[in-house]
């Protein structure tokens, strides 16, 4: 399987990137890497490994440009070339840290849609108390319809089911409250939609309910999903923080701490997003990867055994499979 990946994408890019590519590398026996950068960057890797590839370019699209511009005019960007080696089937899936608007605009642009899909949906999987729970969308689109909310319903189902192993993942729409009747228009109308379906939905879902792992698959629109994204990530940070503080307050705490210290690192493990790696841009035609700014190592090379098994899980394929049985479901 061979992999492409932008070398200068992120906020840690792009020692990190590359420090976490070599990691997988040597852990992946299966896996061809091939990294895209800057000559001055990444000739010092050559003879590194017979499984990795350097491919040069001259462009870097930078976090604050505008994505649709950024695209059209930096053809040599690492993200653009990366786009371009995937189209043309020289890899099987990308992967960036940079800027997320470019990357979807050049998925779209380069890529296309899955057929039946209006609205591609970025999925990152959050963990829970009770494992971990798809939510989509997480920032690409603000603004959705009914329509859009199901189709994201259709492919958080396929990934999670075939990224967790699960028959048959719950599907529980975001709103503010449990009841039926609860939320806004279009919510109320994707509610109708997604009882009358084949998905196993359990109804609306809260955002207290989220961290306890009620449901497998959490549907939005991108902005609220990104909100509770962020909110999620930033509690995570203060309660670590917290912890850390109280445990080496004084001498007896300390000594507390040596004693709870397994327990301590399995629950930072499980709650640690950096163990999820990164977010598929679910609705592209081809597996395109995003992986988080503020990626460093560890979270690079657990994005690129996120690319490895959703290629090999073939979720694609299984997406296009399901969109095609919904059929009418999924329209207007």
């Amino acid at each position: 399987m061979r992999l492409a990946i932008d070398a200068m994408g992120g906020d840690h890019a792009p020692e990190e990137i590359i420090k976490g590519s070599l990691e997988a590398l040597k852990y992946f026996q299966d896996i061809e890497i091939v990294l895209i950068g800057k000559e001055e960057v990444l000739q010092n890797l050559k003879g590194k490994s017979d499984r990795l590839k350097l491919v040069y370019t001259s462009e870097v699209i930078e976090n604050d440009e505008a994505p649709v511009t950024a695209i059209r005019k930096k053809k040599n960007s690492s993200m653009v070339v990366g786009l371009e080696l995937l189209k043309n089937e020289e890899v099987e899936a990308f992967l960036s840290a940079g800027n997320t608007g470019a990357l979807m605009a050049g998925s779209l642009l380069t890529l296309g849609r899955i057929k039946g899909i209006e609205r591609p949906a970025l999925a990152p999987i959050l963990p829970t108390l009770n494992g971990a729970t798809v939510l989509l969308d997480a920032g690409s689109n603000t603004n959705c319809d009914e329509e859009n909310l199901v189709q994201f319903a259709a492919m958080g189902h396929v990934y999670a089911q075939k990224m967790f192993g699960i028959e048959r993942p719950r599907v529980g729409l975001f709103n503010v409250g449990a009841e039926e009747e609860k939320g806004n228009d279009v919510v109320k109308r994707a509610f109708e939609k997604l009882k009358k379906s084949n998905l196993n939905f359990i109804g609306n879902v809260e955002g207290r309910d989220i961290p306890y792992g009620v449901c497998e698959v959490v549907v939005c629109d991108g902005f609220v999903g990104n909100a509770i994204l962020k909110s999620m990530e930033g509690i995570a940070s203060v309660i670590s923080q917290l912890v850390k503080e109280e445990l080496t307050r004084n001498i007896f705490t300390k000594l507390g701490a040596l004693l709870i210290m397994g327990g301590l690192k399995r629950i930072t493990k499980k709650m640690d997003y950096t163990e999820y790696g990164g977010a598929p841009l679910l609705g592209i035609r081809k597996p395109v990867i995003k992986a988080h700014g503020n990626s460093k190592a560890k979270a690079i090379f657990n994005a690129i055994k996120q690319a490895k098994n959703f290629v090999d899980n073939d979720v694609l394929n299984h997406i296009k499979e399901e969109i095609e049985s919904m059929g009418d479901e999924l329209s207007v």
